[in-house]
């Protein structure tokens, strides 16, 4: 399958890994490339050097194309970040830019020779993606892991709208994780996929083993919504500890000082990397229960595009025989 995805990001198959907070790693972000998807180095949760070291590695282990992603956010300055991808800017061929305004750092980024990406999570950011002069837009739907946008919308109504007003190549997200939903993503207009919680479940992601493991035990329920009462949307695994959060945003709703100390990043850290599931947080997408093992990232990206082919050929060989019949 090429795609203008493809095309643009230079990989083989049109599959993209998220930024994944903390745990996306370079050692991660190679070995998607090396399978021929398209890895990305995650800034959020590391400090800048720690950023560049990642960027290191993934340039150590593959010499296929890979991108870093920066959560753009009013609480810290990025300037740091993008001073480490200007710097190794020969290494890398693509930033995705989530969370905040993207506009302001778009043509910067090119002028260094580098595709941007912004994620949308209504047809109107991806329309004002476009006129900023992005070169692809991803659109999350709220089924996705980690933060997500205010209008909650699905993929299944939020990728063919966006394909409706946009000329640019669309890459779908939230709630895929195998060849089924992935097939289910192209026929929607996608011409590309982006899988976060599918490659946490990996060997090669630096996640905590705990961590994996509650993914691959988990089912479609698993997960819930937190921080709503803050103004956001954040898709975790379900715990005693998230659901405690959700206690303390009900008694006290909208109150930082309650609140933020529950959600900090060091409660992240806790969850993700250091596997205290009961003392923090995970990000985690509606597409655990589809992830049923953990594998080398390599193979989630081929079984995923050996299972697009299968499923598209069989569901058409099924509508064509029926309407014979």
């Amino acid at each position: 399958m090429k795609t203008r995805v493809c095309q643009i990001l230079g990989c083989e198959y049109p599959i993209v890994e998220g930024g994944l907070a903390y745990v996306g790693n370079g050692r991660l972000a190679a070995a998607v490339s090396e399978g021929g998807g398209f890895g990305q180095v995650g800034s959020g949760g590391r400090s800048p050097e720690g950023f560049r070291q990642e960027i290191e590695i993934a340039a150590s282990c593959t010499r296929k194309p890979f991108g870093v992603n920066v959560p753009l956010s009013e609480h810290r300055s990025p300037d740091a970040y993008f001073q480490v991808i200007e710097e190794m800017a020969a290494h890398i061929r693509a930033v995705s830019l989530s969370a905040g305004n993207p506009i302001p750092y778009v043509a910067p980024l090119q002028r260094l020779g580098l595709v941007v990406m912004t994620l949308a999570s209504t047809p109107r950011q991806a329309q004002k993606a476009e006129e900023a002069g992005v070169d692809l837009v991803i659109c999350e739907g709220v089924e996705a892991g980690g933060h997500d946008g205010p209008a909650e919308l699905t993929t299944l109504s939020l990728v063919p709208a966006v394909c409706d007003v946009v000329s640019i190549p669309v890459v779908a997200a939230g709630g895929i994780a195998d060849g089924r939903t992935a097939a289910a993503a192209f026929c929607l207009g996608a011409e590309g996929v982006q899988m976060g919680t599918r490659f946490v479940a990996t060997i090669e992601c630096q996640a905590h083993g705990a961590y994996k493991q509650a993914i691959v035990d988990g089912d479609v329920t698993a997960t819930l919504v937190m921080e709503r009462s803050l103004g956001r949307v954040t898709r975790v695994l379900d715990s005693p500890y998230t659901r405690a959060v959700l206690k303390q945003e009900q008694e006290t709703p909208g109150d930082l000082n309650q609140i933020l100390p529950l959600v900090a990043g060091r409660k992240n850290a806790a969850a993700a990397l250091e596997g205290r599931l009961d003392e923090g947080w995970a990000n985690c997408g509606q597409s655990l229960g589809l992830v049923h093992e953990i594998l080398p990232a390599a193979e989630v990206v081929s079984r995923i595009m050996q299972d697009v082919g299968a499923c598209l050929s069989r569901r058409a060989s099924a509508f064509l025989q029926d309407g014979r019949a």
